[in-house]
């Protein structure tokens, strides 16, 4: 349990950090669901644009601290490589 008023802050901190940080995973995930859902309806077109609007929201996790710069990277090349097999 935190005594000291340095661990009472830190620990009132990591509460507010941790909110942010699920808030913003939520909000990647929702958008790698949504090309999983496109890819899934079948539709090319769906497909790439919803991958347009996740790219940077993935990236942003990164930069956030969220994801690491390997993980986005991985996650971005298979889905497109999806896309790009669903529209040949």
């Amino acid at each position: 349990m935190a005594n000291s008023p340095q661990s009472k802050k830190r620990a009132r901190q990591a509460l507010r950090r941790t909110l942010i940080n699920k808030t913003r995973r939520t909000r990647i995930r929702t958008y790698l669901r949504k090309v999983e859902e496109a890819l899934a309806g079948g539709d090319a077109a769906v497909a790439a644009a919803a991958l347009r609007e996740a790219q940077p929201e993935v990236m942003r996790g990164v930069s956030k601290g969220i994801l690491h710069k390997n993980t986005a990277s991985r996650k971005i090349s298979r889905l497109s490589a999806r896309v790009k097999a669903l529209g040949a």
